[in-house]
Parts: C-alpha cells; sequence; structure tokens
C-alpha cells in the first residue's frame, strides 16, 4: 500500500528498477538511480540536522536535484516547499521567514539577489547550492555549503531513518493571498496520493506514458505531472521553455505522450505545425476556462489526442474534469467531480442549489488541504465545515468553500461563472491587486494605485493598474519599469494609467474597484489570440 508520496519511487524501483522515470536534458535517469538520488537527497539533509516536519526550500528551476531534494525531504518526514523560479528576492525571502525554513537549495545565480534579503529569515541554518564552487558573495547568517558535496553523506537506512504517516505533513505550496502576501497551503502526504491516484486512474496512465513536466513545479498543477509519472511508473521529462516551440520540439523528440498546460499557453500550442502522427495520447488545461474557440483548435491541431478539461484550486488540488467524450455537447462545461471528491454547489446558507441556480462550489473529501500555514483567520475563513452534514457526528468534517461562483445542470455537469473575490487569473497564477499595488506604493510614484484584472483572449485576465501620480515626474513608463524590477514577469501589469484625481470609493471607504473596472472591460477585446 503506498501511503506516502516517495513511496512511489521506491516501489517503482523495486517493481521495475531500470524503467525509465527521469528526463533533464541530456540526463537520464531510471528508478533505481531516481531512488539512490532521493535517498542521497534526503542523507545530505539528515546530515544538516533537518528533524521531523522541519521545511526545506527548493528555489531552483526545474532539474534532477529539484525533484530529489522535494522528494528527499519528505523521504525523512521534513516537508518541502517548492519556490518558484519567477520569483524576486523580496518574495522569496518572505516565504522562507513566514514558514520557518530550515534549509534552502538553490544555485549561486539565485543566492546573489538573494544574499541581503534572507537576513531577515532568522530560522534559516543552512544553504546548499548547486555547482562545483561555492559563491564569493556569501550570506550573513546562515551556513553555505555544496550540495553535490553534501550528498556524499551515508544514506543507508535514510527510508527508515524518519517513518512518516499519511496524515503528516508532506509540502507547503505558495499561492497569492488576498492581503498581497502569498499564503501557504499545507498538503499532507494522504493529500498529495489521493490527488495522484485520482488524477492517474481517469487518465488511465501506465508505465508506458511520457509526461512532459511543463508547468512550475511550486504549482500544484506542475507538481502533479510528477506524482501521476512515479504513481503509474511512467517517465516524467522536465523542461524549462522559452518559447511554445521548445515544447513542440521536446514532444517530438522524447515521443511525449501526456502534455497539461494552462489556457494562454494551450492557445499558443494551438496555433503551431503539428505532425499528424504526433505521440500525444492526452492532453489536460487547468489554471483557467478554456475559450472555446480555443478547444477547437487544440483538437484540431491535435485530433489524436483527448483533451481533459480541468477545474482545480491549490486548497483541494483538483477538483473536477470534464471527460472528453463530452466536448462536443458541452464544449463550456469544467465537467463533474474527480473520483474520491465532492463537489457541491451551494447557497450562502449551505443549502444545495437547485440546478442552475449560481452558488458556491465547495470540496470534500481527502484531497482537502490542512489550511494555510501560520494563518488561522485565512484558514477560518476559507476551511469551513462541510454542508449537509449528520448533526449526530461527533466530529465537523471541514471543506473547501472555494470562492468560485459556480451552476450545476441537471445531470451534475458544472459551469463557471467567476470568483467572489477581487483575486485575478492571469495564464493560470492567481494574483492578489494588493501584491501589484504594493510594488508601485514602494516606487515612491504614486499616492494611490489600484490593480484588477480585465478579461483577455489568451491570458484569461490581464492586469491593469490605474494609480494617482505623486507628482509631474511620474509616467507610465518609469512606473512600469518598476514593476518589472519589483515583480515576476506574471504580476507585471499589461496596461497602466496614470490619473490626478483620488479614486471613487465605496460607502465602506475602499476604492471601489467595480467602477474603475468598468472603464477598461474592453481594454483588449481588439488583442489577436
Amino acid at each position: 500500500m503506498l501511503e506516502l508520496i516517495h513511496d512511489f519511487i521506491f516501489d517503482s524501483a523495486r517493481r521495475t528498477p531500470g524503467a525509465s522515470a527521469l528526463a533533464y536534458g541530456a540526463r537520464r535517469l531510471d528508478y533505481a538511480a531516481l531512488a539512490l538520488e532521493v535517498e542521497e537527497a534526503g542523507g545530505a539533509l539528515l546530515a544538516a540536522g533537518v528533524q521531523p516536519g522541519e521545511r526545506v526550500a527548493v528555489y531552483l528551476e526545474k532539474r534532477i536535484e529539484n525533484v530529489a531534494a522535494m522528494f528527499g525531504a519528505a523521504a525523512i518526514g521534513a516537508v518541502f516547499v517548492p519556490v518558484n523560479p519567477l520569483l524576486k528576492a523580496e518574495q522569496v525571502a518572505y516565504i522562507l521567514a513566514d514558514c520557518n525554513v530550515r534549509v534552502l537549495l538553490t544555485s549561486p545565480e539565485r543566492l546573489a539577489p538573494l544574499a541581503d534579503a534572507i537576513t531577515a529569515c532568522p530560522d534559516l541554518r543552512t544553504v546548499f547550492v548547486t555547482g562545483d564552487k561555492l559563491p564569493e558573495q556569501r550570506p550573513a547568517g546562515p551556513a553555505l555549503a555544496l550540495w553535490d558535496a553534501a550528498r556524499q553523506a551515508p544514506a543507508e537506512g535514510v527510508l527508515a531513518a524518519r517513518r512518516a504517516i499519511d496524515a503528516d505533513m508532506a509540502a507547503i505550496l505558495y499561492t497569492s493571498g488576498s492581503t498581497g502576501k502569498p499564503k501557504g497551503v499545507v498538503l499532507s502526504h494522504r493529500n498529495m496520493v489521493a490527488g495522484a491516484r485520482s488524477v492517474a486512474g481517469y487518465l488511465e496512465n501506465t508505465p508506458q506514458d511520457r509526461i512532459l513536466a511543463v508547468l512550475p513545479l511550486s504549482f500544484d498543477y506542475g507538481l502533479s505531472q510528477l506524482t501521476t509519472a512515479f504513481l503509474t511508473g511512467a517517465t516524467a521529462v522536465l523542461i524549462n521553455h522559452l518559447f511554445p516551440k521548445d515544447i513542440l520540439k521536446a514532444v517530438l523528440e522524447e515521443r511525449i505522450t501526456g502534455l497539461a498546460a494552462v489556457p494562454p499557453l494551450w492557445i499558443q500550442l494551438a496555433a503551431l505545425d503539428w505532425p499528424r502522427d504526433c505521440s500525444l495520447r492526452y492532453l489536460t488545461n487547468s489554471g483557467g476556462a478554456m475559450p472555446v474557440p480555443a478547444v477547437a483548435a487544440l483538437r484540431a491541431a491535435l485530433p489524436g489526442a483527448q483533451l481533459f478539461l480541468m477545474y482545480g484550486l491549490t486548497e483541494a488540488f483538483r477538483s473536477t474534469y470534464l471527460p472528453p467524450a463530452e466536448l462536443d455537447r458541452r464544449p463550456d462545461s469544467m465537467g463533474r467531480a474527480i473520483p474520491n471528491a465532492q463537489v457541491m454547489v451551494v447557497r450562502p446558507d449551505g443549502t444545495p442549489c437547485a440546478p442552475g441556480e449560481p452558488g458556491e462550489l465547495v470540496h470534500r473529501g481527502a484531497l482537502v488541504s490542512l489550511g494555510y500555514w501560520n494563518d488561522p483567520a485565512k484558514t477560518a475563513e476559507r476551511f469551513r465545515p462541510a454542508p449537509g452534514q449528520d448533526p449526530a457526528l461527533p466530529l465537523t468534517e471541514m471543506a473547501v468553500w472555494s470562492g468560485d461562483t459556480v451552476r450545476m445542470d441537471e445531470e451534475g455537469f458544472l459551469y463557471f461563472i467567476g470568483r467572489s473575490d477581487d483575486m485575478i487569473k492571469v495564464s493560470g497564477y492567481r494574483i492578489s491587486p494588493s501584491e501589484v499595488e504594493e510594488a508601485a506604493h514602494a516606487s515612491g510614484l504614486v499616492r494611490e494605485a489600484a490593480a484588477f484584472g480585465v478579461p483577455h483572449p489568451t491570458l484569461g485576465q490581464a492586469i491593469v493598474l490605474l494609480a494617482v501620480a505623486r507628482d509631474a515626474e511620474a509616467t507610465p513608463a518609469l512606473l512600469l519599469k518598476e514593476c518589472q524590477r519589483r515583480l515576476p514577469a506574471y504580476m507585471v501589469p499589461a496596461h497602466i494609467a496614470l490619473r490626478s484625481e483620488a479614486f471613487p470609493r465605496n460607502p465602506n471607504g475602499k476604492f471601489d474597484r467595480n467602477l474603475l473596472r468598468q472603464s477598461y472591460s474592453s481594454l483588449f477585446e481588439s488583442t489577436t489570440p
């Protein structure tokens, strides 16, 4: 019985040690070699003094070391924290401090801009760097060591050293929060194992599959490509792409059978010249609704591949999927609940909505995470008792109240309507307006700033930033430059406008974002997909 997330790798190594497991560039690992890499990573972390439940952060692009460190941390009972490689130093430092990271694995190039910021991370004891030479500029505080050298520590007995159970923490994945600071979603081994089994089940993954890992591993949807591959003994192929054509090339060269992406990337991929005998068996979409024209274009470009439209949220991993056989009948549907999950549509009082009646999507089951790290208030807001429970139950089952408004038809298929909060979703990333506004204020160029999302034909939404200039020297170009310096690329506004008068406010004194948004709702209508 596979109960822990790293069991996937070691079980496949026992069953088929010579089977292909992980590929990155010219490096190829079978399951026996991958299991050894994970054991060595666990041994290095044990030697560094990592205790059960302590956090190990990985701030790297996708590569072998990244995968080994995450699963190695899990193998010794620690908690891995994958950090999006697009984040800037201040955002990375916030995550490291927020979840009291003990060990950080990164590269010399990524460490350099972090050196000053991580002085505000008092719990960080050790920084491991990749490569064969320690950087000359060293951060004050934590010890600095080479990762390859540390992996020479004795690895025998790593799996027996710290045996976890499936209720224990396995990972913390950070996602944007409504207050502007990222929220750490705490996942147990049970959450991740149940999610992998459910998804691999309806995708019918087998050891013959070769899955291309395109998305960031800090994104639950990206991490899922590894867990489903390792569960079924399939091959995961890592890629850090620059252009959509890089993905096409990798699919052809690696004979990829499974590919996951978000709507903006799918729109770009559908426009490429795919061969008729392409090896792709299935395609999956999540991170936003796929426009119906994009669905048609993708199916025309890759007629031999089944397309699965899915919906998920980090707090519960995956909630729904639309079977490919239903695409012609309901191409705008987000599907029905995945196996081993219940998805309900409820009114504010928790009573079930009638068919066609809009309500909040609530998810219950084994995939419901353990809440937000270090944030009991936000946890209580989003994780609440599941609707319709028997009042005689001695303990209350918690569910995720998504904040998303959906409707359900007579046959149980769901349709997305919108979000009840101000979060912006760009290319699959959930972005807090406050994060963008904070960057604008930090520039010193503005008195007031308001960010919001508007419809965009390829991105899902685009960020518009409105600001009241502090003086005549402020210009949209200067503010854009400051945003680019302080924010990862996906958070940089697509449109910036300055104004001289104060923003309109609602009766509570807050910016009236809806009123501001109205003037810009059609800003990108003429953009060509």
